[in-house]
C-alpha cells in the first residue's frame, strides 16, 4: 500500500469517482474500469509467480485504456469539461508509466 503505483492508481479510480462524467453509461464504464486498474495492481503486486503478476498487469493496462476511451469520448460529446478530462488524462499517463515498469519487471 506504499507502493506508488498502487497509491496513483487508486486516486485514479478516485477521481475517476469524483469527476461527475454527465454521460451515465460513460461514468458506469469509466468508474468500472478504473477500479479494475487499481483492483487488478493490488492484486498482481503480492504474487510471486510472474505470470500470474504479468496477467493481472495486462488487465491493468487494458483496463487503463478503457478509461482513457470513456473519458475522451465524455470530453467529446460534452459530458466533461476538458480541464477535468485533461487532469485524468494526466493521472492515467502516471499509471500508465508505472504500470509499464511492473510488466518490465
Amino acid at each position: 500500500q506504499k507502493l506508488d503505483v498502487y497509491i496513483q492508481s487508486r486516486e485514479l479510480a478516485v477521481a475517476v469517482h469524483r469527476a461527475g462524467i454527465g454521460d451515465s453509461e460513460l461514468r458506469d464504464q469509466a468508474t468500472r474500469a478504473a477500479k479494475s486498474v487499481f483492483l487488478n495492481i493490488s492484486e498482481g503486486l503480492p504474487d510471486a509467480q510472474l505470470g500470474v503478476r504479468r496477467r493481472h498487469f495486462t488487465i491493468a493496462r487494458n483496463s487503463l485504456c478503457e478509461v482513457a476511451a470513456a473519458v475522451d469520448l465524455a470530453v467529446a460529446i460534452g459530458a466533461l469539461p476538458v480541464a477535468a478530462g485533461g487532469e485524468l488524462v494526466g493521472r492515467m499517463q502516471r499509471v500508465a508509466v508505472l504500470l509499464g515498469g511492473l510488466m518490465r519487471a
